[in-house]
């Protein structure tokens, strides 16, 4: 039992996808996902990291004001990052995306 439970696990992670970010407003942004380099995203503007796994830990969302948020991690490929008055809401990923 304790085998399949870390199976399932590891596995939580282990297919590449597509991992994106949207950025509601206002102002511009940063992401820093730790292995890339970091994405400026627009207002109403997004990024997607296409054939990608997870990242190697937290998420950092740098704000134009000078605040950021971090989101824990690692964040992987079955998430969506939804950006919005100064706040990051990670969500399951669309299927058909």
């Amino acid at each position: 039992m304790l085998a399949v439970l870390a199976v399932a696990a590891l596995s939580a992670c282990a297919s590449k996808g597509k991992l994106s970010f949207e950025n509601g407003g206002p102002g511009t942004v940063v992401v820093e996902l730790g292995d890339q380099e970091p994405s400026v995203i627009d207002t109403h503007g997004g990024v997607s990291y296409l054939d990608y796994d997870c990242t190697p830990g937290d998420v950092t969302i740098r704000f134009e004001d000078g605040s950021s948020t971090v989101i824990p991690g690692p964040l992987c490929s079955d998430k969506q990052v939804f950006i919005k008055d100064g706040a990051a809401t990670v969500k399951p990923a669309e299927k058909n995306s």
